[in-house]
């Protein structure tokens, strides 16, 4: 079992991605490492890719 390098992963999750430490420390380590585009998969998550799904999928209220 390898383990994790949380001073490289925060600098990364709040320098690279401008997370806040509230949001750091709400994701998986499986979200953090898609979201840094780390261990395989597509290219990691852009502000443009988030605006476009939230455009194609929008939240809708209950009842609607």
């Amino acid at each position: 079992m390898s383990r994790i390098n949380w001073p490289r992963l925060m600098g990364a999750g709040l320098r690279v991605l401008g997370l806040r430490p509230a949001e750091f420390w709400a994701l998986t380590p499986a979200e953090l490492m898609l979201m840094l585009g780390v261990g395989g998969g597509d290219a990691p998550l852009t502000r443009d890719r988030l605006d476009q799904l939230i455009r194609a999928f929008p939240d809708e209220e209950k009842g609607q």
